[in-house]
């Protein structure tokens, strides 16, 4: 399931064919991807993936080895001033002045901001519990995410970027950022995209996914698109199998004798026909969880590469 063309005039986030080796690391290998406004996008992937080698090239701290990176429609090597002055940013390493008071970290970041919003700032402080004369460096691990949450929305950017925001952090915290705060920029209209290799947070947030494995998009389209594209079927075919029965649409199969179970990915109403010119019937089926989904089409990538 592909998006839309990234030559659309909505296109927040348009890359093509990018790729990049370090050394003799390929990190990321024909990368296509697009982002259109207002919604919440999840980049997929285990660590080490590329999910954040990707998010540095539409930062534009790496340039494109080959292919291209367009951010508002921009180069953000060409022109970083347009670009990130645009985009809120927050990763796992938050890098904080420890030495600073909070209120001081937002009266020092403002400065860089023309569209700061001092009553929104304080809005986001007192809503995250955030001591106005707290020292930085005393904050928790989860206090000091939300401070960085607070700088990079406090001047309501069109594009909020988040690498692994919730890494390492308690799941009340994680509800706090990825639920109240995403989902408020995502419904004024603006555009949010970020990277977990945890796939519960992805498929609880995102409007639309893709998921990177081996620095290779495997898989891409809206969430509600690629869930009801496949389907968890359990079948019980006429006698035993001694080897797996062949399914063209099957991403995987697993069971002996005459229980197997497959993820199918393909058109639902060739399901049933497909099972029947096999000799099975099929006793159950249900919608797979993205997980499941996720790890299927890697192992598949993996046995065609």
């Amino acid at each position: 399931m592909n998006l839309p063309s990234p030559s659309s005039s909505s296109a927040v986030i348009s890359i093509a064919a990018l790729s990049r080796r370090f050394g003799t690391k390929q990190a990321l290998e024909d990368v296509n991807l697009f982002v259109p406004r207002g919604c919440v996008f999840g980049l997929v992937g285990e660590n080490g993936a590329g999910k954040t080698t990707l998010i540095k090239h539409i930062l534009g701290l790496f340039k494109a080895q080959t292919g291209s990176v367009r951010i508002f429609h921009l180069d953000p090597v060409a022109d970083p001033v347009s670009v990130l002055g645009r985009i809120g940013y927050l990763s796992e390493q938050r890098g904080l002045p420890g030495w600073m008071r909070v209120d001081e970290l937002l009266n020092y970041t403002r400065a860089f901001y023309p569209t700061w919003d001092v009553n929104y700032a304080e809005e986001l402080r007192a809503q995250f519990g955030l001591d106005p004369a707290a020292r930085v460096k005393n904050l928790s691990q989860g206090q000091q995410a939300k401070a960085g949450l607070t700088l990079a929305l406090a001047f309501r950017p069109e594009l909020l970027l988040l690498d692994e925001p919730s890494s390492g952090l308690d799941p009340i915290v994680r509800r706090d950022i990825l639920e109240a705060i995403i989902r408020t920029v995502a419904d004024e209209g603006r555009t949010v995209f970020f990277s977990s290799h945890l796939l519960d947070e992805i498929e609880r947030m995102s409007d639309q996914i893709a998921m990177i494995r081996n620095g290779r998009i495997v898989l891409t389209g809206r969430l509600d698109d690629l869930k009801q594209m496949h389907r968890q079927v359990h079948l019980r075919f006429e006698r035993a199998l001694s080897t797996p029965p062949k399914f063209e649409n099957a991403l995987s199969l697993r069971g002996s004798g005459r229980d197997w179970t497959m993820l199918w990915n393909g058109e639902l109403a060739r399901l049933n026909y497909a099972a029947a010119a096999a000799g099975a019937r099929i006793v159950s089926e249900g919608i797979p969880s993205l997980d499941e989904i996720f790890v299927a089409h890697s192992a598949q990538r993996q046995t065609t590469v």
